[in-house]
This record gives structure tokens, C-alpha cells and sequence, in this order.
């Protein structure tokens, strides 16, 4: 009889969890497969961005529209690029990752004052990420004057 209670308890704390989770772990899904990508890191941004901004970043993230994706895919390109690897080739790759999901785009400085918000626990400086931005646009920016004919 106590087993089937025990066993009882333990369906009803993972389906509660599950139920609990479901709209984080939908919104992290619909980034990371947009991107063709694992979870993983997404869910590492989101674990080093604290408590709070990370819990913002998911509200963020859960909301349905493309603008908000598209600025979310922003965040965790600055976060891979400007503090977990800047190297170039991590650049490169990060931006084919997103032209592949039709996310790469200059960033903007808003996007820049997002991801300092939501980074603010990792404490960004303010003139690295402006420069990882300058870097950023100039490289994939297409050059003003100059049109491909398709």
C-alpha cells in the first residue's frame, strides 16, 4: 500500500514539473531547433545569466512573435561570441547558424542594451560589446553601393 502511494507521488511531482516547465522548455526548443542546435547552449546562457535575467530572458523568449526570436538569437550570438569564445572562427560559425535560420542581421544597439540586461548579473562591459557590435556589422553588413543581381 505504501508503495503505491510513494509510487503515486512520484507521477504526480513529475507530471506537475513537467506541466510547470512546459512553456521554458517549448521556447528554449523553438530557439534551439530554429537554429538547428541542441538545447544545451541555450540552457547554459540562460543558467549563467542569474536567477532573475534568466527567468526574463525565458518570458522573453516565450513570447510568440518572430521580432522576439530574432533579438533572443541576438542575445545568445553576443553571449557565445563576446564571452564564451570570440574567436573568429566561433564568429564565423555563429553567424552561419543564423543565416541558416534567416536570423543574421546587423545588431542593433537595442539588441546591445537587451543583452546587457539580461547579461547584467555576468557583468559586460559596456564598450566591449559596442565593439564586438562595430566588429560584428562590418563584417556581414553588406557594404553600401554594392547589389547582387539574382
Amino acid at each position: 500500500m505504501i508503495w503505491i502511494m510513494l509510487a503515486t507521488l512520484v507521477v504526480v511531482f513529475v507530471i506537475g514539473f513537467r506541466v510547470l516547465t512546459s512553456g521554458p522548455r517549448r521556447a528554449i526548443r523553438r530557439l534551439s531547433e530554429r537554429l538547428g542546435l541542441t538545447p544545451e547552449p541555450v540552457e547554459s546562457m540562460i543558467d549563467q545569466m542569474g536567477k532573475a535575467p534568466g527567468h526574463e530572458f525565458l518570458q522573453y523568449l516565450e513570447r510568440p512573435d518572430e521580432s522576439h526570436l530574432l533579438n533572443a538569437a541576438q542575445v545568445l550570438l553576443i553571449w557565445q561570441v563576446s564571452v564564451v569564445d570570440s574567436s573568429e572562427q566561433n564568429l564565423l560559425r555563429w553567424h552561419r547558424l543564423l543565416q541558416k535560420a534567416r536570423l543574421a542581421s546587423p545588431i542593433t544597439d537595442a539588441q546591445i542594451r537587451l543583452a546587457q540586461g539580461f547579461l547584467r548579473e555576468l557583468e559586460p562591459e559596456g564598450y566591449e560589446l559596442n565593439a564586438f557590435q562595430a566588429r560584428y556589422n562590418a563584417l556581414f553588413q553588406p557594404e553600401e553601393g554594392v547589389y547582387w543581381l539574382h
